[in-house]
């Protein structure tokens, strides 16, 4: 009986194996993610044993760091995308729930061997873009940093890898959690970040990026901001001198400071300010001390500008375009659109948000708004077929959690996209699994 036993555990282990290698040397962010960044998130990934490691990121998110490549550099596309793909617009409108007014997309197929495909509904609807805003916000410290150090790429990186500031009251609060972990004594929690926890540039990106922290964004907000306003002496910026910038410093100029670190980027990629644009901070500590201005919108058109610009390099330059989407890739785990199973073996760039209200005098669930209910996604699509596609959603279904709506719409979205590529597995229509948000 015992052999019988072995024998089968064997064989499913050949199976598995074989339907979906491991391979330790090549697996993202093992190999480069460390090294370049010092990101002690990567480290307790690096040390992490292969089989809980395989059971924490899907092989979709196990690349080696040289397989992220930017899929437009040999075909930008303008700021006006391409003409609308009308047969392919109407097969999506069938694939939307109910048909309602609540979902708003715009999609690019960008397959390599044929001509980009551009669909969309009611993709110049605006919505609150919650967390998906912060990507305005890398893009924002990004295009300073290159302020900073003009003339060299290797020295933004070394900037974000060794410059160490504290969080302060830009950090809280947020009830997103963090990992923090420890490589010395190999220590692990998962707090709340608060006033006196020290990152790394890189670090506080990361936090931003992977686990979608909201004090983690505000903090990286604040040092586009000091990069704007000190230029090449922010390298050997103080503490001390950075608070008395804050303490000092006009509050309606720093609140045009902040507007344009994070917007005026987005308008030099021919985004216009109705299709996106940020105007309050993620946190309360940061808002009451840089104050909003003009409240943030999105739209799913402007994220797909955004990330065609990406994929053609022209977020600030090519390797800051790599840059970021690499910051996309290893996040801690996939969420809402990306966590739809047949985008498992598929490597996944993606951001989410949310935000939710309850009308006046009535209670609702988290995620389960009954006054506004915004759900947004934005992920770039790299299947082992060859299919490679962009998506902005953008939700407001009222009164219940949209993310199975997300993983729905991936599995459709990514059945519509890849029907006539060959090799293709036809995913199971309305295959979803339990989803933990942000």
């Amino acid at each position: 009986m015992k052999t019988k036993h072995y024998l089968l555990l064997a064989t499913l282990t050949l199976l598995l194996t074989i339907l979906i290698p491991w391979r330790p040397a090549e697996g993202y962010p093992i190999l480069g993610g460390v090294e370049r960044t010092d990101i002690r998130r990567l480290v307790r990934l690096e040390r992490m044993d292969s089989a809980k490691l395989v059971r924490t990121l899907p092989y979709g998110s196990r690349h080696g760091i040289d397989y992220v490549r930017l899929n437009l550099m040999g075909r930008p596309l303008d700021s006006n995308l391409v003409a609308r793909d009308a047969a392919l617009e109407e097969e999506l409108e069938d694939l939307i729930p109910n048909r309602g007014r609540a979902y708003s997309l715009a999609i690019m197929d960008i397959t390599e061997g044929r001509e980009p495909r551009y669909v969309e509904r009611n993709a110049d609807l605006g919505y609150q873009p919650g967390s998906v805003g912060k990507l305005a916000v890398i893009t924002g410290i990004m295009c300073e940093l290159e302020n900073v150090y003009v003339d060299s790429i290797e020295k933004r990186w070394e900037l974000l890898r060794t410059k160490k500031v504290r969080g302060g009251a830009f950090a809280v609060y947020d009830h997103h959690t963090i990992p923090e972990y420890d490589p010395e004594t190999e220590q692990y929690s998962r707090p709340r970040v608060n006033q006196q926890h020290v990152f790394s540039l890189y670090e506080w990106i990361d936090h931003m990026m992977s686990v979608s922290n909201n004090g983690a964004a505000s903090v990286v907000w604040r040092e586009a901001m000091l990069m704007h306003a000190f230029g090449q002496d922010y390298p050997d910026l103080t503490e001390e001198q950075a608070n008395e910038y804050f303490r000092t410093t006009n509050r309606r100029k720093l609140s045009d400071i902040s507007h344009e670190v994070v917007n005026q980027p987005l308008r030099d990629m021919g985004i216009s300010r109705d299709e996106w644009r940020l105007g309050t901070m993620f946190t309360r500590g940061a808002s009451a001390i840089v104050p909003p201005q003009q409240g943030s919108t999105g739209t799913p058109r402007g994220m797909m500008k955004w990330m065609t610009a990406l994929e053609s390099g022209k977020v600030i330059d090519p390797r800051t375009s790599l840059e970021i989407k690499r910051l996309m890739y290893m996040t801690d785990r996939r969420i809402r659109y990306a966590h739809s199973p047949v985008l498992d073996s598929a490597a996944v760039y993606f951001k989410s948000g949310s935000l939710y209200g309850c009308r006046a005098g009535t209670s609702c669930g988290k995620y389960k708004g009954n006054r506004m209910n915004y759900m947004n996604s934005v992920a770039i699509v790299e299947q082992p077929d060859g299919a490679r596609y962009l998506v902005a959603l953008m939700t407001n279904v009222l009164g219940r959690n949209s993310a199975y709506d997300h993983q729905l719409l991936a599995n459709r979205i990514d059945k519509l996209i890849r029907k006539d590529v060959p090799g293709m597995v036809d995913p199971s229509e309305g295959v979803v699994r339990p989803d933990s948000d942000d």
